[in-house]
């Protein structure tokens, strides 16, 4: 019964499917009752330790409704995956907050902190402007890199029609330069073809450039995945999927321990699945930057 839910079968369906499978009526709030037993296995996830390196993150939020005091509230649930040393993706955190405001990210990111995550390389998220200060504030000398799919999405509502798939062609060969000088090459050119006929999207363009690419620093093989937030946009639907079988949730406890149970099986899946990068060049090149001391550079 606790799979079905978390695999998004409401409760209701729950009720009619034991009934019929078992000859006995479970209540909703018997199911309810056990899908609580979650809630120490959950919580033991969400707080431990974080022992390895994660240069890498993506950091994202997704709104759920919750009913609280007998009103309907938005609340945030704000993510963090994390590439580790071994090249896998985990689930490093995630946590209900009030808004997207600086302070609550900062909140969520000093939480990562105190539970062990250090030397973050570079971060890549939408260009929120409360996640991004806070992305600064606790992240010092760290990259952030801008999601390039919602850059694009951006640039292109302040574009004609007519000229959008010539420049959306445009953005893509940016997007694939392989240095920042073929990079600020491209950039002028779009710049020189489209400023006269989209004068706000060439501005935004210029202004953003070296966040939309600050992934070419990282080496050819580690960009495509680090430029956009893709990874967690592809885990926000499934969210949404099972979300939408419950619309609004009783409590911010209940989606704390249906949304991560979900996180929980994703988290298992990629750990015992393909390494997401061969994360022995970074470490190659890193170490070659930064040498130990008493050893050669």
């Amino acid at each position: 019964m606790m799979e079905m839910v978390i695999n998004g079968v409401s409760t209701r369906k729950v009720e009619i499917i034991t009934e019929e499978l078992c000859g006995k009526k479970f209540s909703k709030s018997t199911v309810s009752a056990l899908c609580k037993k979650l809630d120490p296995i959950i919580e033991a996830f969400r707080t431990r330790p974080l022992k390895c390196h994660y240069p890498f993150l993506v950091v994202d939020a997704i709104y759920v409704k919750v009913r609280e005091n007998g009103r309907i509230r938005s609340r945030g649930l704000l993510i963090a995956i994390g590439i580790n040393e071994e090249g896998y993706r985990e689930v490093i955190g995630f946590q209900l907050a009030n808004s997207e405001s600086e302070s609550c990210w900062g909140e969520f990111f000093s939480s990562l902190k105190e539970r062990g995550l250090k030397n973050v390389d570079l971060v890549t998220s939408d260009d929120h402007k409360g996640l991004v200060n806070a992305v600064k504030r606790h992240f010092q000398g760290a990259v952030w890199q801008r999601c390039q799919t919602h850059f694009s999405k951006n640039i292109l509502d302040h574009t004609p029609k007519t000229l959008q798939p010539e420049l959306k062609e445009e953005l893509c060969q940016l997007y694939e330069a392989v240095d920042l000088e073929s990079a600020r090459s491209i950039r002028d050119r779009i710049i020189q073809t489209y400023e006269a006929k989209a004068p706000k999207a060439t501005a935004i363009l210029d202004e953003a450039f070296d966040d939309i690419t600050a992934v070419l620093a990282l080496p050819l093989k580690y960009r495509k995945r680090l430029r956009t937030t893709n990874s967690v946009e592809r885990l926000n639907q499934e969210i949404r999927r099972r979300e939408r079988v419950i619309r609004i949730f009783p409590n911010t406890a209940s989606v704390i321990r249906l949304m991560g149970a979900l996180l929980m099986e994703q988290d298992e899946r990629w750990q015992t699945g393909r390494k997401y990068f061969d994360m022995q060049l970074y470490y190659q090149i890193r170490n070659e930057k930064n040498p130990k001391p008493g050893t050669a550079a």
